[in-house]
């Protein structure tokens, strides 16, 4: 009878995750991560893990099966906390959801899983793993869940082939109406439980008051650029190659605070991030304002109004080649070559038509359609189809 170990965090999720493969004759074990010590920042005196790893004991013990928690929070600091504060103060805007899923769940948590002797690691994401062969070799695909509006395949787009070698993911066939159907039936006392917001792990955290534990805050001016600013009608020169067209669409604007009007102060250009609308400040404007972007070296956040602002967007993005993910290896591009793929800038973004091209120092990502708020430290994640093959850092 082959092994796995349930990730169970005390949300429906996991909770039916753990009991699908129990009905499919795994021997399943449970064990609840606990990754975050510092209640001072979490929001509302709820302690969210205390309440999620009684709701994880419950379910277990209603399908009976053995169940503990891990301290990871050291490794959680390390790997997640850390790379996070470091991310921002390089004016850079992280994702420690779908590091969490690389550092932690499919690494520290599966080595955890792999010496109790456990075959597999499965988790309550909303994706599907299915496998071919490619010359004589197992491949495992990574498969968007059938479930439109919660699939999480984007989350899991860091992870190798042998992280998904050892994965399983039992409600990624479901939707999420039919997960809460089954814990109702099984009257698990997860059944009703809102799905989570906010950090991987740490429950719902206010983001400047977390940042502000390490980022000091500094005065700096909000500056808002016309629409019809010079600086969005450079023309392009002619005759240069595809590389340099390509790093002419990719590259930042580079604004200055006397190219538009002084609109307000605040606190840290390192607390805002391109296309947010909230937490501005600003009064008295015809539109809301957007973020179009933010100098962390000047401490100046640069805004236009409304959603169609031409600052907001841009039709290609750059990835770094250490920052070049393939799922797929055997996909992998070499210089010079490219691929059509469908692509996402942001989780829950419909697919996008785009095309990667590999030079000698890294990818570019040239989407059909110029996309709003392409955000540095972001992932971009491209698709053949409804598989996840590959994925890679914003630069």
């Amino acid at each position: 009878m082959k092994r796995v170990v349930v990730g169970l965090s005390g949300g429906v999720d996991s909770s039916v995750a753990a009991y699908l493969l129990q009905q499919q004759g795994y021997e399943v074990i449970g064990l609840f991560m606990k990754n975050w010590h510092d209640d001072s920042v979490t929001i509302s005196n709820e302690c969210p893990w205390l309440e999620d790893s009684n709701d994880a004991l419950l379910v277990a013990e209603k399908l009976g099966i053995p169940f503990q928690t891990v301290d990871l929070s050291e490794e959680y600091k390390e790997k997640i906390v850390d790379y996070m504060f470091n991310e921002y103060e390089k004016g850079r805007t992280p994702n420690p959801d779908v590091l969490c899923n690389r550092e932690i769940k499919f690494d520290v948590f599966m080595k955890i899983a792999l010496s109790l002797g456990a075959d597999y690691v499965a988790t309550g994401h909303y994706c599907q793993k299915s496998e071919i062969e490619v010359d004589g070799k197992t491949v495992y695909q990574l498969v968007a869940g059938n479930d439109v509006n919660k699939d999480q395949s984007y989350f899991l787009c860091q992870l190798s082939q042998e992280q998904l070698s050892k994965a399983l993911f039992p409600i990624g066939a479901l939707t999420k109406p039919e997960v809460r159907e089954i814990a109702a039936e099984m009257e698990l006392v997860t059944a009703e439980k809102k799905d989570s917001q906010g950090l991987c792990f740490i429950g719902k955290v206010r983001l400047p008051e977390f940042l502000q534990q390490k980022l000091q805050p500094k005065e700096g001016l909000i500056v808002q650029i016309d629409k019809n600013d010079p600086i969005y009608t450079i023309e392009k020169p002619t005759g240069i190659s595809l590389e340099d067209e390509l790093k002419i669409e990719s590259q930042k604007l580079n604004y200055l605070p006397t190219m538009g009007k002084v609109m307000g102060k605040h606190q840290g250009a390192h607390y805002f991030t391109n296309g947010q609308r909230k937490g501005l400040n600003v009064g008295g404007t015809t539109d809301p304002l957007f973020v179009i972007a933010t100098d962390v070296d000047t401490n100046t956040i640069y805004t236009g109004l409304t959603s169609n602002h031409p600052g907001l967007f841009k039709k290609a993005l750059f990835v770094g080649n250490s920052e070049v993910h393939w799922v797929r290896e055997d996909l992998k591009l070499k210089e010079g070559q490219q691929m059509e793929v469908m692509a996402r800038i942001r989780y829950r973004q419909p697919l996008q038509k785009a095309t990667l091209h590999q030079f000698e120092n890294g990818m570019y990502v040239r989407f059909e359609e110029a996309q709003s708020a392409i955000t540095e430290g972001q992932f971009v994640a491209w698709y053949l189809e409804n598989e996840l093959v590959g994925s890679g850092v914003i630069s």
